[in-house]
């Protein structure tokens, strides 16, 4: 019997950010509109990569808005 097991994991990071009018919903702190990437690796490989914009809080890091 043969038993095949594959990682596959995904990854969201802020490639760029800039400051933003606003506050945070949840903790009344600063917001940031930042460029965000999300990379699908599989085995080790990245395959998959996605870019999109969203409102990022500076202090519970909380997503509160995304632009696909």
């Amino acid at each position: 019997m043969v038993c095949l097991c594959f990682l596959v994991d995904q990854k969201t990071f802020m490639r760029r950010s800039k400051p933003v009018a606003g506050m945070c919903s949840r903790c009344r702190h600063g917001a940031r509109v930042a460029e965000m990437q999300t990379l699908t690796r599989f085995c080790y490989i990245p395959f998959y990569w996605k870019s999109w914009k969203a409102i990022v809080c500076t202090f519970c890091g909380s997503i509160l808005k995304s632009y696909r």
